[in-house]
C-alpha cells in the first residue's frame, strides 16, 4: 500500500467525533481541547507517512483507526495537562538536592502556606490599627532570638541577599576579600560577579591557600568600603592553609571604622557534631564574634523555603531597609509563611530535629534508613532476570554543605543483562510521580536515605511495573 492509500485511511475529523470515545474526552477536558487533540494526532501520522525514511513495513496501520486516535489524543491532553514542575521520589541520597527543590518542608511549614494561599492574610497589615504593617514581622523577632542578632532581614535567597548588603554598605566602595574565598555558587555565578552588580570593587588579597590580618590591613585605603568573609561550605582548602578569625578581623575592622561582612552560605543555626557530622560554624558564632550582617540561606541546612536571611548590627539592617533594591528582592506571604513556622520549630531543638525533613534525614540512624530499605524490599516481586540486593553504601548532604561528608545509608541495587541501567533509570523518571535514581558500577541504585516514609509503597509498585515490562 503506498503512501497516497494510508493517508486516504486517516478518518475525517467529524467521523472521530462520532465515536462514543470522543464524547467521554469531551467531557473530561473541553470540545475545544478535543479537536486540538486529534488535528495534533492525525497531523502527525501525516508527517510520518510523508517522510523520506518512512517504513511501511515498521508502521502499525491501527495507529489511523478512529479509535487508536483517541486513545493517542488522551495521552497528549493527560501529557498537556501534567504539571511541568510535579512532585517527585528522591532515590538519589542527595538530601539538599537543588534540582529537586532542595529541602522538603515540615508539616506545619506546608500547613501554613496552604492557609495563606486559601486565604486573605496579614501579610502586611497591622492588627491592632488595622493600618499597614511591616511584611517582615512575622520573622525578624524569632531570626534574632535564635541568633542573637540585634535585628534581621529576609529576601528572596542568599545571592540577593548578598548583592543587597554590599549595594546599601558599599556601592563605589572597594570590598576586600580573601583570594582563596572567591567561591562559585549554583548555576555558574560567582562571588566577583555578585559584587560587581553590587556596584561594589573587588580587592583580592592574600593567596588561595593562605590569608593573614595583615593582607586585610594592607589593602585599607581611604576607598574601603567593607571587609567580607565567604564560608566555604561547598568546597575544602586542606593542608598548608591560613585564615583570618573572625574575632580578630572584627576588631582591627571596626578600629578604622570597617564593617564586616560574612556570607554563611547553607548558614547552621544550631551545631550537629553531637549527631556525628563535623564542625560547621553556626550564625550565632558569626553574630557573637562581632560580624556586622551575616547573610544564609532558608532552603539548606536551616530546613526552610528559599529565602536570603540577613542578621546583624540594627545600624547597618535599617540601611538595607531603606535602600531601593529591597523591593525588587523582597519575598512573599508563602515564603514568610513556612519560614515563620519552620523557625518556631527551633525554638525546642528536639522538635526541630523530628519535624524538619533535611534534619531528620541528617541525623537519623543508618539502621532508620536500613528499615524502610527492607520494608521496600518486602514489596517488590522476585524476577528471574533482575538481581535485587538490600546494601550498604554513603550518601551525600548536597546543596554546597558538608562537601567532604559522607552519611551511612542502604541502598536498594537493581542490576541485570536485559536492560542498562541508564534505560531503567530513564523509565523510573517516566513514572506518574518522577523517580530520581542513580548509578554506580553499572548498577541503578534506589537510596533510601532520602526517600520518604509514605512514598515507600508507590516507590515500590513503579519498579515492580517497570521490572515487569521487561521480563
Amino acid at each position: 500500500m503506498g503512501k497516497e492509500e494510508l493517508l486516504k485511511l486517516i478518518p475525517a475529523v467529524n467521523d472521530i467525533l462520532s465515536e462514543n470515545k470522543s464524547e467521554k474526552i469531551k467531557n473530561d477536558y473541553s470540545r475545544a481541547d478535543l479537536l486540538e487533540g486529534i488535528r495534533y494526532v492525525t497531523d502527525n501520522l501525516r508527517t510520518k507517512i510523508l517522510a523520506d525514511d518512512f517504513s511501511e513495513t515498521n508502521f502499525d496501520q491501527e495507529s489511523l483507526k478512529a479509535e487508536k486516535i483517541l486513545d493517542s489524543v488522551k495521552i497528549y491532553l493527560k501529557n498537556i495537562y501534567r504539571p511541568e514542575m510535579s512532585p517527585a521520589i528522591n532515590a538519589t541520597g542527595v538530601v539538599i538536592h537543588t534540582n529537586l527543590g532542595r529541602s522538603l518542608l515540615a508539616d506545619s511549614a506546608a500547613e501554613a502556606v496552604n492557609n495563606v494561599a486559601l486565604h486573605y492574610s496579614t501579610l502586611e497589615i497591622n492588627r491592632d490599627t488595622g493600618e499597614r504593617g511591616d511584611r517582615y514581622s512575622s520573622v525578624q523577632d524569632i531570626i534574632k532570638k535564635l541568633t542573637g542578632a540585634e535585628a534581621s532581614l529576609v529576601v528572596n535567597n542568599n545571592a540577593a541577599a548578598v548583592t543587597l548588603v554590599l549595594a546599601a554598605i558599599a556601592e563605589d566602595k572597594e570590598v576586600v576579600i580573601s583570594r582563596g574565598e572567591l567561591v562559585e555558587i549554583g548555576g555558574s555565578f560567582r562571588v566577583p560577579e555578585v559584587m560587581e552588580q553590587s556596584g561594589a570593587r573587588l580587592v583580592e588579597v592574600g593567596s588561595t591557600n593562605k590569608v593573614y590580618l595583615k593582607d586585610y590591613l594592607n589593602a585599607v585605603t581611604e576607598e574601603t568600603g567593607a571587609f567580607l568573609k565567604v564560608h566555604t561550605s561547598n568546597y575544602r582548602i586542606q593542608g598548608f592553609t591560613a585564615t583570618v578569625e573572625a574575632e580578630d578581623l572584627v576588631n582591627d575592622a571596626h578600629q578604622r571604622d570597617i564593617p564586616v561582612i560574612e556570607d554563611l552560605g547553607s548558614g547552621i543555626i544550631f551545631d550537629l557534631q553531637s549527631y556525628g557530622l563535623p564542625y560547621e560554624p553556626t550564625v550565632k558564632e558569626s553574630i557573637d564574634a562581632g560580624i556586622d550582617l551575616v547573610t544564609f540561606s532558608g532552603d539548606k541546612l536551616l530546613g526552610g523555603p528559599q529565602a536570603g536571611i540577613i542578621v546583624g548590627k540594627k545600624k547597618y539592617i535599617k540601611k538595607l531597609e531603606h535602600h531601593p533594591l529591597l523591593r525588587a528582592l523582597r519575598v512573599d506571604k508563602f515564603t514568610l509563611a513556612a519560614l515563620e513556622a519552620t523557625l518556631k520549630l527551633y525554638r525546642n531543638f528536639d522538635d526541630a530535629v523530628d519535624k524538619i525533613p533535611t534534619l531528620k534525614m541528617l541525623t537519623e540512624s543508618a539502621e532508620k534508613v536500613m528499615q524502610r530499605a527492607e520494608k521496600l524490599f518486602s514489596y517488590l516481586d522476585e524476577y528471574d532476570n533482575f538481581t535485587l540486593k538490600i546494601e550498604k553504601d554513603t550518601a551525600r548532604i548536597g546543596g554546597g554543605s558538608y562537601p567532604l561528608t559522607e552519611i551511612k545509608t542502604y541502598v536498594l541495587t537493581i542490576d541485570s543483562e536485559l536492560i542498562s541501567s541508564e534505560e531503567l533509570a530513564y523509565k523510573l523518571r517516566q513514572a506518574e510521580m518522577p523517580i530520581f535514581s542513580r548509578i554506580k558500577n553499572q548498577k541503578l541504585i534506589i537510596d533510601l536515605k532520602t526517600v520518604q516514609p509514605a512514598e515507600i509503597k508507590l516507590l515500590a509498585a513503579e519498579i515492580n511495573q517497570v521490572l515487569r515490562e521487561e521480563v
